[in-house]
């Protein structure tokens, strides 16, 4: 038998799941992917809920589900404290609103990054806005931890809009593109990554955190580079497609990959579709994880106080007239931002890459 002296860059295989497993500094990492029908004038399902655990349904029933919702589906106001949630929208429409007063729609390619900090509630709805044809829905969240240092800062809402968003387009030497979309990161051959918020991890030097989704055209080849830091860990996780060679590792099933973060590594789809993946990586806090639900921190006493925390103070309050507020019936991306009275808007991606995104007055309230 002959044994290849050809380095493997896949440290361990996972198979993907409901949630999908995730290294230091990343603590949570889910894909959502539903095929809503036809929304009501109230957006919600315009058919049946028979079989559904209203209030809880995970059940996939007809290839999606309503979580928490009870009208429309998603995720009604609960707490955080103690990490930073990162949600990518790759099709249809979020409704954000949350106790600092801020509100948001957001989807089709934005990033949503919230610092949850020392506490916040905020509720996630997902808007049926098609009266007359399938509503999809396809998110990543990811959760990022925050360092002990940084658990209590103040909690920090930002918008990452999908038209600003650093993209790397590559072809090779046969045509064949990838496409690298840059959500934190710096990434040789694509603009500076949007700053993440102040107080995350992924703000502090040498942290080398990177979130970027790939997208390799049939028979494309990229090289992966190695990662910046010593001690990086990274995740690939291949979702979507039917084949992918990393090096000479040859797979045929979608898996979470921990792949070796310090070499560049060839990546070739070997299949007939599009290959897709959601790259995680950064150098590990290395600090102990203590967690209770909703909230992160390092050790059970700090979970204790933040329960009590949460009792006595609602982390501000919940400053809307219900716990599933939605954004009206226009398709309109906008983010109020807290004590602000215009709406913050998407559009391209200013000469001067230190301008913000345009402000506009808010409409009237629907």
């Amino acid at each position: 038998m002959t044994i290849s002296s050809t380095p493997s860059a896949i440290l361990s295989s996972q198979p993907l799941g409901p949630l999908w497993p995730t290294l230091d500094p990343f603590l949570f990492c889910a894909h959502h992917n539903d095929a809503y029908p036809a929304g009501t004038a109230a957006l919600a399902p315009a058919v049946p809920l028979d079989g559904r655990q209203i209030g809880n349904d995970f059940s996939r029933l007809g290839g999606w589900s309503m979580y928490h919702g009870r009208s429309v589906p998603g995720f009604p106001a609960h707490p955080h404290r103690g990490f930073e949630t990162v949600t990518l929208v790759r099709r249809g429409l979020i409704d954000h609103a949350d106790s600092l007063g801020a509100a948001a729609r957001f989807g089709g390619g934005d990033v949503q990054w919230l610092t949850a900090g020392q506490g916040i509630q905020h509720s996630e709805m997902f808007p049926l806005l098609n009266p007359d044809k399938p509503n999809p829905l396809e998110l990543f969240q990811v959760w990022l931890n925050l360092p002990a240092r940084q658990k209590m800062a103040a909690p920090h809402f930002t918008m990452l809009w999908n038209e600003r968003i650093p993209r790397l387009q590559h072809h090779d030497a046969q045509g064949r593109a990838t496409t690298v979309t840059v959500v934190a990161g710096a990434l040789a051959g694509a603009a500076a990554p949007l700053p993440p918020p102040p107080q995350s991890w992924a703000a502090q030097p040498g942290s080398d955190v990177a979130i970027w989704t790939l997208r390799l055209a049939p028979g494309a080849e990229w090289t992966l580079p190695a990662a910046a830091g010593e001690g990086t860990r990274r995740m690939l996780y291949f979702f979507a497609g039917e084949s992918l060679r990393i090096g000479s590792d040859a797979l045929h099933d979608h898996a979470a990959l921990e792949l070796q973060a310090g070499q560049g590594w060839p990546l070739v789809n070997t299949g007939s579709t599009a290959v897709e993946c959601l790259l995680l990586q950064g150098r590990p806090l290395n600090e102990p994880v203590a967690q209770h639900g909703p909230f992160v921190m390092n050790t059970q006493q700090e979970i204790a106080q933040a329960l009590q925390d949460y009792r006595h103070t609602q982390f501000g309050g919940w400053p809307w007239p219900e716990a599933d507020p939605v954004h009206g019936n226009l398709p309109r991306r906008f983010a109020r931002h807290p004590g602000q009275e215009g709406d913050e808007v998407p559009g391209p991606a200013p000469s001067d890459s230190t301008a913000a995104a345009k402000a506009v007055p808010a409409p009237p309230a629907a």
